[in-house]
């Protein structure tokens, strides 16, 4: 199981009247500032994407129910995944009936109190551009799975979980850098071996 990531963006939410809540917690090509290094999911990342079973819930509570899910986006799932040229959008049935956690998602929503949508996944694969530099770019090519979406209360603002997980990833990509960096070449070095080898040419 690889290390899980969470990403929460300022984003429209909208509930219609037939109890749906609808928005998009994936967005391609939206550069994110996450403190030690800007961060981009690239159109395409989840076209290999494992979405079987993905829950929806409030500001990430895993001991709460989820208030829907989507397992394999087959028809009879509370919540359907759209994967588009703009990333991933969803559309979430909620049963403000008889669950009291979903007609208040669903009022909060309705009064625009809600704001927000996050998503918790992993990385298959990525690059990063400028390790070097103070403040690099992580590209984020392939998402391997995303397990959870939930609306929040406070979008972009989870900044002790987020700053460390981005502070350990970009200490790990510089060390790996390091270890495949060339060892600096000694010019002094390089000189005497061109003299020896014409002076040996020479003979």
């Amino acid at each position: 199981m690889k290390e899980l990531e969470r990403r929460e963006y300022l984003c429209e939410v909208r509930a219609d009247e037939n109890n749906y809540i609808e928005g998009r917690p994936i967005v391609y090509n939206s550069r994110t500032d996450l403190g030690f290094f800007d961060e981009v999911i690239e159109s395409g990342a989840l076209n290999e994407t494992d979405l079987r079973d993905v829950r929806f819930l409030v500001n990430h509570d895993f001991s709460k129910i989820p208030l829907a899910r989507s397992r394999r986006n087959n028809g009879h799932s509370t919540m359907q995944l759209f994967v588009d040229e703009e990333g991933l959008r969803i559309k979430a049935m909620l049963d403000v009936e008889n669950n009291a956690e979903a007609k208040a998602l669903y009022s909060a929503v309705q009064r625009s109190d809600i704001s927000g949508m996050s998503f918790c996944f992993s990385v298959d694969d990525e690059e990063w551009d400028d390790l070097n530099s103070e403040h690099p770019t992580r590209r984020i090519k392939k998402i391997g799975s995303v397990v959870e979406v939930s609306a929040v209360t406070f979008p972009a603002y989870e900044a002790t979980n987020i700053q460390a997980r981005s502070k350990e990833a970009l200490e790990n990509a510089r060390a790996t850098l390091e270890k495949v960096k060339p060892a600096p070449v000694d010019t002094g070095e390089i000189e005497l071996l061109k003299l020896k080898t014409k002076i040996l040419g020479g003979k």
